[in-house]
């Protein structure tokens, strides 16, 4: 006797049994990447989308096998821990920091799961790595140091006269102090003067600017993140007094900055998603050295710099990308 249904019984099973083995051969090839920042503004937005960008180029495309997902703290410290342990906790493939907070919050939280930090200007500094070689931990990174030396010859440039240079930070943020101590040593034996402006918030960065008015022939902004957030602020002091801006963070310059060099954050981006393509092909983060880069853009704002007090020369001009 001939049982047709059984026939077709066992094939269902058959096909169930193939299409789950399937599915869960997928599933298993998905990955999780979680990106936090500090805060959102042009130079961190640039380095989130830098990551994602290089992982659609490497093969790895939200909703399709990678699940990606991007939370800012708004600037808040307090907020940037409860997302790092929220991220800890679900355990991603890897986890991407964008800025010093961030990254602190994130290895401090955990010890287990790869952690790629990127904007960070000194992650010795900000206790991410103990030192610039590979870590032997779970930490590795891209850093955004800049170049202090073509920043100064920039400033000389921008306002050959001037001789104290405005500095505004935040003075809780491992990142800024460091560049602030750097400076220092820069212009050590220089004709030039530092003079300091603490801003603890990002409220308080136009009072901060404000402060620098009679003491300062000129503001430079470094890359902070309170002042990078607030600082159409520092624009509009500086128009107001006469006092030329020079910026570390070239998006700034669209932003009313006479003039920055620094550099390109989505391409800083794209170099911190290549550390995270090798550690999602199994190499371990440890074993994987913090990186800087060497790419630094030029860019000026004549229109900006004339309402700041300053004509930029020519030859500066042309060897620059004019942003107005």
């Amino acid at each position: 006797m001939k049982f047709p249904f059984l026939r077709t019984a066992i094939a269902s099973v058959v096909l169930l049994s193939l299409t789950g083995v399937s599915a869960s051969a997928t599933y298993a090839a998905d990955k999780t990447v979680v990106v936090t920042a500090i805060v959102e503004h042009p130079a961190l937005d640039a380095v989130r989308d830098g990551v994602k960008d290089e992982l659609k180029a490497e093969g790895y495309e939200a909703g399709k096998n990678l699940k990606f997902e991007y939370q800012s703290a708004q600037g808040n410290t307090g907020t940037a821990a409860q997302i790092a342990r929220k991220y800890a906790g679900s355990q991603p493939d890897v986890a991407v920091a964008i800025a010093t907070p961030s990254a602190q919050a994130l290895v401090s939280a955990t010890k287990t799961v790869p952690i790629v930090y990127a904007a960070v200007t000194d992650p010795v500094a900000a206790k991410l790595v103990k030192s610039w070689d590979a870590s032997g931990t779970n930490v590795t990174g891209v850093s955004d140091v800049s170049p202090l030396d073509r920043q100064v010859a920039l400033m000389r440039q921008v306002a050959p006269k001037a001789k104290r240079i405005g500095i505004i930070y935040s003075p809780g943020e491992a990142n800024s102090v460091s560049i602030v101590e750097a400076l220092k040593k820069q212009l050590a034996g220089t004709d030039l003067t530092l003079v300091e402006a603490a801003a603890a918030r990002t409220i308080d960065v136009p009072s901060a600017a404000q402060s620098l008015i009679g003491k300062a022939d000129m503001i430079y902004a470094p890359t902070d993140n309170n002042v990078m957030s607030a600082f159409e602020g520092i624009v509009k002091v500086a128009e107001q007094a006469k006092l030329p801006v020079v910026a570390a963070d070239t998006s700034a310059v669209k932003r009313g900055a006479a003039a920055a060099i620094g550099l390109n954050y989505y391409d800083l981006g794209r170099q911190t998603g290549k550390i995270v393509v090798r550690i999602l092909k199994g190499e371990a983060p440890g074993k994987i050295a913090s990186q800087t880069s060497t790419t630094f853009e030029l860019h000026v704002n004549p229109k900006a710099a004339l309402k700041q007090g300053v004509t930029l020369p020519a030859e500066l001009i042309k060897s620059a990308k004019v942003d107005e």
